[in-house]
């Protein structure tokens, strides 16, 4: 399991929310680039950014950061938010992004993810926001009717690199991953699982790392590491440690 630090970019800075809400945002750097930077020195072995504007208003809003911090780094990244075409989602990666995230595109075009996959093997993820079990699309202001393992199911056979699972209600407010939620997804699928939202200490890595063979693969921690409550070359060494290897 590898341990993933995040770069959400709001109005080309460095920003933070709870549960998703735009309006309770804690800006933690107005160089996102340099930020992103600092987490690579660190330990970071992949880099998850997300352009919040964009998931939003639906479109890319925040390109010129973005390019920044492929400039600025040598680690592998991800991007989401507002990226619902494929030339969009060639775009950035000609821009050199790594892999694209795709949320709600998935939810409302699923063709759109079985086209990406087939166009570019290997570089498209797909991210699952849950509120109570049930999938939140456009920045998390819809929730749908669907369920996120229905939702991630319909993916397999798709080509899909991983799935990111969010439990919303625990984003960015340190209360803590859904280990449970997250156990019975990576359960349920083949595609490999990477948790998000709610990693507050090391004690949650470790927990999370009880159910790396159950196909959990990784973990995107924001606001733990900008608090201070999280040191990430701990949680690398330790996430190495368990995998017997050293840093």
């Amino acid at each position: 399991m590898i341990i993933i630090p995040a770069v959400d970019i709001k109005e080309g800075r460095c920003v933070r929310l709870e549960q998703g809400l735009m309006d309770r945002d804690t800006v933690y750097s107005d160089d996102p680039a340099a930020q992103a930077r600092s987490w690579q020195e660190q330990g970071g072995e992949l880099l998850h950014i997300v352009d919040l504007d964009g998931a939003f208003a639906g479109s890319p809003r925040n390109r010129s950061a973005i390019r920044d911090i492929v400039e600025a780094v040598d680690i592998p990244t991800e991007l989401g938010g507002g990226i619902r075409d494929l030339v969009t989602i060639d775009s950035y990666l000609q821009l050199g992004i790594g892999r694209i995230v795709l949320g709600s595109a998935a939810q409302k075009n699923p063709q759109l993810v079985k086209d990406a996959c087939r166009l570019f093997p290997g570089r498209i993820v797909v991210g699952i926001d849950a509120r109570n079990g049930f999938v939140a699309i456009h920045g998390w202001q819809k929730v749908t009717e669907t369920k996120a393992v229905e939702l991630a199911k319909r993916m397999e056979g798709f080509g899909v690199e991983a799935i990111i699972y969010t439990d919303i209600a625990r984003d960015g407010m340190l209360s803590g991953p859904n280990i449970e939620a997250t156990r019975s997804l990576a359960e349920g699928i083949a595609i490999p699982v990477i948790a998000s939202g709610g990693v507050s200490s090391l004690r949650d890595i470790e927990n999370l790392l009880t159910i790396e063979r159950f196909g959990v693969t990784g973990v995107i921690t924001g606001k733990a590491l900008y608090s201070g409550a999280l040191d990430l070359r701990q949680a690398v060494t330790l996430a190495h440690a368990k995998q017997g290897k050293t840093k």
